[in-house]
C-alpha cells in the first residue's frame, strides 16, 4: 500500500508538467485516472528525441505509468456528465489547460467545487491565470529564456546557455506535486478542499532564490566573463575542464591547495575571496591549461586525496552504470504489455513503511474506460451506448 493509497486523482493534463506531477502521485499509490480524448492525448502521437515505441511512444511512456486511461469526449454533453459523476468520488483534479479553457469546458474550480467541496483542484499554467501574458504559450525553453537563468553560466558574448533537460516543466511538476500533498493535509485537518494554482514562470524564478537575492539584496550584477564559468555568482575556478581524455568538474577549491595539486605556483599566494573574483578568467584559464596534462582518473584521484571538490562529467551510459546509482536503485525496471522491458528513473523519495512501486505501465488509450465507469456505477448497456455514440473509447480496437 502506497502512502496515497485510497486517494483518486483525475488527471486531465497534457504534455510534461501535469502528467509528471500526476505520475508522482501514482507512484505513491494514488489511483490516477488519465482522462484523455477518445483519440488519445496529444503526447501519444509525437516522438521524443526521434524515439518511437510500439503502441506507446517513449515520451508518453515515461510520464504516465501507474495510471488508468479513461478515453472520453468532454466536448459532448454526455462526456461532460460522465466526468462530473467521477468528480463526486475523486480527491484531486489536475489540469493544465490554457487559462479560460477549463471554464469554457465547464470544469473550472468554481463548478467542480460545487459538486465536491472536498476536491483539491490543481490548475497549472505558463504565466498565471491572468495578466498580460495569459495567452502566451507556456513552453519550457521560452520560460528558461525569460527566467534569467540562461545568463548565469557561459561566456560573455556567446549565446545564452539552456539547461539540458526540460527544467521548467520538471520544477512546475514538483510544485504541483507538493501543492497536492499540502492541500490534502489541510483537507485531512479541516475537511475542506481548495484551489491550488501553479505557474511555470514563478516556478523557475523561485528556484533561483540565492541568485536573485545576490542581485536584489547584494546588488551584484549578473555578469558573464570571458571564460565559460558554470555560474556567474560562484568564484573561480568553477566549471567543466578538459583533461587529456575527457572532462571533469572542479568546484571552487582553495586556490593554494589547487595550486599545489596541479602545479600552478601563481595560485599559492592568491586570496580565495578577493582574487577568485577579480582574477576569475585568469584563474580559469590557468586551471584549464594545467588539467590538459593528465587523464580524468588521475586528476580525480589527486584532487580527492587533497579534499578538493571534483567529479566526472558523465553521459547517460556512464550515469546508468555508476556504482552509487546502482546502489541507490535510481533506475527501476518493469514489463509493459506492448513496449517490453522498461528501464527508467523511479520515484526518488524513500518511505520506510509505504514505499512507491509500479503497479502498471503507461496505459493504452481508453484501456481502463470500462473499468473506471463500472466503478462509477455505469452498467454494461450504458457503457456500450456511450461507446457506440463515440462519447467514450474503450480500447478494444
Amino acid at each position: 500500500m502506497g502512502v496515497l493509497s485510497g486517494y483518486r486523482v483525475l488527471d486531465c493534463s497534457i504534455a510534461m508538467a501535469g502528467p509528471f506531477a500526476a505520475q508522482r502521485l501514482g507512484d505513491l499509490g494514488a489511483d490516477v485516472v488519465k482522462v484523455e480524448p477518445v483519440t488519445g492525448e496529444w503526447q501519444r502521437h509525437v516522438s521524443a528525441g526521434g524515439a518511437q515505441g510500439n503502441r506507446i511512444n517513449v515520451s508518453f511512456l515515461s510520464l504516465n505509468r501507474n495510471k488508468r486511461s479513461l478515453a472520453v469526449d468532454l466536448k459532448s454533453a454526455q462526456g461532460k456528465a460522465l466526468l462530473m459523476d467521477l468528480v463526486k468520488s475523486s480527491d484531486v483534479f489536475l489540469q493544465n489547460y490554457r487559462p479560460g479553457v477549463a471554464k469554457r469546458l465547464g470544469v473550472d474550480y468554481e463548478t467542480l467545487s460545487q459538486i465536491n467541496p472536498k476536491l483539491v483542484y490543481v490548475s497549472m499554467s505558463g504565466y498565471g491565470e491572468d495578466g498580460p501574458y495569459v495567452d502566451r504559450p507556456g513552453q519550457d525553453l521560452i520560460l528558461q529564456g525569460m527566467s534569467g537563468a540562461m545568463l548565469s553560466a557561459g561566456r560573455e558574448g556567446e549565446p545564452p546557455t539552456a539547461a539540458g533537460q526540460y527544467l521548467v516543466d520538471a520544477i512546475a511538476a514538483y510544485n504541483a506535486f507538493e501543492g497536492v500533498l499540502a492541500a490534502l493535509l489541510h483537507r485531512e485537518r479541516t475537511g475542506e478542499g481548495q484551489l491550488v494554482q501553479v505557474n511555470m514562470l514563478d516556478a523557475i524564478a523561485t528556484i533561483q532564490m540565492q541568485e536573485l537575492s545576490v542581485f536584489t539584496v547584494g546588488g551584484k550584477p549578473q555578469k558573464r566573463s570571458a571564460e565559460p564559468h558554470a555560474h556567474v555568482y560562484i568564484r573561480a575556478p568553477y566549471g567543466a575542464f578538459a583533461t587529456s581524455d575527457g572532462y571533469i568538474i572542479v568546484a571552487f577549491p582553495p586556490l593554494k591547495k589547487l595550486g599545489e595539486v596541479i602545479g600552478e605556483k601563481s595560485f599559492l599566494t592568491m586570496d580565495d575571496e578577493a582574487d577568485s573574483w577579480s582574477r576569475r578568467d585568469e584563474i580559469f584559464a590557468k586551471t584549464r591549461e594545467r588539467l590538459k596534462m593528465k587523464t580524468s582518473a588521475e586528476w580525480l584521484a589527486l584532487m580527492r586525496a587533497a579534499d578538493i571538490w571534483c567529479g566526472p562529467v558523465y553521459g547517460y551510459e556512464d550515469l546508468i552504470n555508476d556504482p552509487q546509482v546502482k546502489h541507490n536503485g535510481t533506475f527501476i525496471e518493469y514489463d509493459h504489455p506492448t513496449e517490453g522491458r522498461i528501464k527508467a528513473p523511479g520515484f526518488p523519495i524513500r518511505f520506510s513503511k509505504t514505499p512507491s512501486r509500479v503497479e502498471r505501465g503507461a496505459p493504452l488509450t481508453g484501456q481502463h474506460t470500462r473499468e473506471v465507469l463500472t466503478e462509477a456505477g455505469y452498467d454494461a448497456d450504458r457503457i456500450e451506448s456511450l461507446r457506440d455514440a463515440g462519447v467514450i473509447y474503450t480500447g478494444e480496437n
